[in-house]
């Protein structure tokens, strides 16, 4: 009996392969391997993929007339995913990863889904996914674990669970529906898309459950900031020497609030001074705010100007290593073990952050913060202490205050409870006017951390005070009605938990994904929150919708749940995805006719997008009716010119480009192109040799790394000439640089285009005989593996690391040992990570 255990990213196998003794080997009795997988391996394929040919054109066109489709006629087929680097460009499959775990699982009797556990059931997904493709039909058990510590690591492979067939798993299917359910609800970027091109706006306007309740959420509360109308009133109160106020309670039709200062002068006359009464008073505790979630702890940190991408980032890099807990947990407590495994450690963690340890009393565990039924635990601090605040920077920007934040709120429960005296009373010859103060007797716990206070965005109205006064003066005050909030991140994070849309993680990363990009529909500066002019407009489209409304979403999420516990079926939950697609695709279309008022006009060079004119015929070489533009490159085709194409004939036009203005000749025939990826009918220009081409002819691109060429430009290049411009680089950067337009070979291909002439520059290097290995510069990263700060001491301090890097060749992790060597390199000598392999 093998196990095959399917770890959900690199860092977790080499994890795994720390606590169990290696990639493969027996552990509690049991022979096992380790695979690795990389997140998500599949990818659900194009929709035109998934449905028979004969419905082929229906789900390619992805036109607003074809929508909604008929999801029945899906069959929901996935395929190797494939990620793409933003920097180079390069694309990468993951089917060689998915080819090595069938290998593996040929020798394997049981594979055992070792991915985190999830309130999504996303790890459930990820495992059963690869296990369905690559046609295992042996046995399926999970593996859960708290943590990747050794101890929890080897505890969750000491109690190995067997798993039902994905069909009756319920964490699976819960991830499938809303897999399933995220997919068809694209069609709502498509459609909200093509409103906005129609009105000009040459932007994609992204839809989706939690990103358009986000955005309305935030456009509805801007709306109230914007229609808000300040209204001063005045009113008499009483004041004691304490400068305590007592005050009567305000109902819409009381008459003693006043809209000018003279009237209310003028009722001050019927008030005198007046002796305190003190009516009681009352002992009062407050026990410690709960754990703080991940949307809590970032809606904090968004304040200190830390973006919830950078925070998302961080703590992910930081739980590798064990420094905190598990990120995307949906617990507010933590178990009694964990409570044990803390409690050794708060002492300290304070040190670390400088909390007065005095302070942290209350070391029996706290009913309120302690339960056990829970998964990976609230999130806290991590088993691993850091050795200082300093030592964290190398995790990321925001590390220090994720961990003193982190570290604060978990002290917090150690702390004895706040204590403190409510006291009431009224003015003896006016009892209408009251007031409540509060006199703190012992802060306890908010002496370390208030949670509540932290996560509120509404300013502390309790009243704090020494005490109360003996006499009671009237006066004339000044009030003005409330103005609503600025939506900001902790506002949000308030109104989604509410409604209980999405777990504290899930809510970090959509609005790390709603706040970055060129399609960013909200900013985010210092936690407040603003609409992008992509988000004023999807604002703008989803009044009145579904996808929008939070009640709508919060049902959803609870179905989602429903299917997971199989009492509503995949099929019905599916069902509301398109009748929601149905009312949104009318409420969008109506919405339309606003945009320009709510979102403002497009750029004034954008028009709208004009639909460019068809022609259909039978194309008369295949027999087959075919669909093209009755236009090319700004030039219209004559009825007599159509029937040349359809018959397959070559012609010859002559026009300008509608961009360059430049006018142009050239031959073409109808034909079947591609466009980034896509088939098409249209006009095949005749692609000539380089040789037949001159400068004054060749065809010229609009455009070169983010330079669009005007007709001058264009006159200059082709003469011969050479223009500097401001390109855009790899790194999003503008810079400066030359370019002529000449015959030039290029990737063995010889053509006229634009080509850079780069500035050569020179730069002056510390010599390497002036280093040593404690100071010198080296990369702290090995095909894949990255040094951890510890990691980086140890190498400097000539010693050896056990390293888990990626195999460029086959794409799958190895074991070796690194070590920090001065090494030569094409005659230049230079500090560099060694591999040390054991035979």
């Amino acid at each position: 009996m093998t196990y095959l255990l399917l770890a959900e990213k690199p860092s977790a196998a080499k994890n795994f392969a720390k606590a169990l003794g290696g990639m493969k080997g027996t552990f509690n009795g049991i022979p096992y391997m380790i695979q690795t997988l990389y997140g998500h391996m599949l990818e659900y394929v194009e929709p035109h993929e998934m449905v028979d040919p004969s419905e082929k054109d229906l789900f390619y066109a992805w036109t607003p007339a074809n929508i909604p489709w008929d999801i029945s006629k899906l069959n929901w087929k996935k395929k190797p995913q494939v990620t793409t680097n933003p920097a180079t460009g390069k694309t990468t499959s993951k089917s060689a990863a998915i080819i090595d775990v069938k290998k593996a699982a040929a020798n394997a009797s049981a594979i055992i889904i070792a991915t985190d556990k999830d309130p999504s059931g996303e790890g459930q997904l990820i495992g059963w996914e690869v296990i369905q493709t690559i046609g295992w039909k042996g046995d399926v058990k999970r593996l859960y674990f708290i943590d990747e510590s050794e101890k929890e690591l080897q505890k969750g492979f000491m109690n190995i669970e067997d798993l039902p067939h994905y069909s009756k798993d319920g964490e699976y299917v819960k991830a499938d529906v809303r897999s399933r359910w995220d997919f068809i609800s694209m069609q709502l970027t498509r459609l909200s898309t093509h409103v906005a091109r129609e009105k000009g706006y040459d932007f994609v306007v992204r839809q989706g459950r939690l990103k358009s309740v986000m955005v309305k959420l935030v456009a509805d509360q801007l709306s109230l900031v914007q229609a808000y109308e300040k209204k001063p009133y005045f009113e008499v109160k009483y004041v004691d020497e304490s400068k305590n106020v007592f005050a009567r309670i305000y109902e819409d039709d009381d008459t003693f609030r006043f809209d000018n200062k003279a009237a209310a002068t003028s009722d001050l006359a019927s008030y005198s001074s007046s002796t305190i009464i003190v009516d009681g008073t009352t002992q009062k505790e407050t026990v410690p705010g709960k754990l703080l979630d991940l949307g809590g702890l970032a809606s904090i940190l968004g304040t200190k100007g830390f973006k919830a991408k950078e925070v998302l980032s961080t703590y992910q890099k930081m739980y590798e290593d064990r420094l905190v807990s598990y990120p995307r947990t949906e617990d507010t407590v933590i178990s009694m073990e964990q409570f044990k495994e803390m409690l050794p450690l708060i002492d300290q963690i304070a040190g670390i952050i400088g909390a007065d340890k005095s302070l942290l009393t209350h070391r029996m565990p706290r009913k309120t913060h302690v339960k056990d039924g829970g998964a990976h635990g609230a999130n806290r601090p991590g088993l691993v202490v850091p050795a200082s605040l300093d030592a964290l920077t190398s995790y990321g920007p925001s590390a220090k205050a994720i961990y003193e934040l982190l570290a604060k709120n978990f002290l917090a429960m150690f702390g004895e409870n706040y204590v403190y005296n409510s006291i009431k009373a009224h003015i003896e010859k006016h009892p209408a006017f009251t007031s409540v103060i509060t006199v703190p007797i012992d802060l306890g716990f908010k002496a370390i951390f208030d949670a509540d206070k932290e996560t509120s965005d509404i300013q502390d109205d309790e009243n704090i005070s020494t005490g109360f006064g003996t006499q009671g003066i009237p006066i004339v005050t000044e009030g003005v009605n409330k103005k609503p909030q600025h939506p900001t991140h902790k506002w949000l994070e308030k109104q989604l938990s509410r409604y209980e849309v999405g777990t504290g993680a899930t809510r970090v990363s959509t609005l790390s994904e709603v706040t970055n990009g060129k399609t960013a529909l909200l900013t985010d500066t210092r936690g407040k929150l603003d609409l992008t002019q992509v988000g004023s407009v999807s604002a703008v489209l989803l009044n009145g919708s579904y996808i929008g409304d939070p009640k709508v979403t919060e049902q959803l999420f609870k179905s989602m749940a429903a299917v997971g516990t199989f009492k509503m079926s995949t099929k019905e939950v599916l069902s509301t995805a398109t009748s929601l697609i149905l009312h949104d695709k009318k409420v969008f279309y109506m919405n339309a006719e606003n945009l320009y008022a709510a979102a403002g006009k497009p750029k004034t060079e954008m028009a709208p997008i004009v639909q460019k004119e068809k022609t259909t015929g039978i194309y008369i070489p295949l027999d087959k009716e075919v669909t093209f533009n009755r236009e090319w490159n700004g030039y219209r085709f004559s009825d007599q010119e159509i029937r040349q194409l359809l018959t397959g004939n070559t012609i010859t036009i002559s026009g300008k480009h509608p961009a360059s203005g430049t006018p142009f000749t050239t031959s073409g025939k109808l034909g079947e192109g591609s466009y980034k990826g896509n088939k098409f009918w249209g006009f095949q220009r005749e692609e000539k040799s380089s040789n037949e081409y001159t400068a004054k002819n060749a065809p010229f691109p609009m455009s070169w790394s983010g330079y669009t060429f005007k007709q001058v430009d264009e006159q200059v290049l082709r003469s011969g000439g050479k223009l500097t411009i401001q390109a855009i680089g790899s790194n999003k950067k503008p810079y400066s640089v030359d370019v002529t337009f000449e015959l030039d070979t290029y990737k063995g291909k010889t053509s006229w285009r634009i080509k850079p002439h780069f500035k050569s520059s020179s730069a002056s290097t510390k010599s390497t005989e002036e280093y040593t290995r404690t100071d010198a510069p080296f990369r702290p990263e090995f095909s894949g593996y990255k040094l951890t700060p510890q990691d980086i001491l140890d190498v400097r301090a000539g010693g050896k690391i056990l390293a888990m890097p990626i195999s460029s060749k086959t794409g799958k992790p190895y074991t070796c040992t690194l070590s920090l060597e001065l090494e030569s390199y094409q005659n230049r000598k230079r500090w560099v990570l060694k591999p040390h392999f054991t035979k």
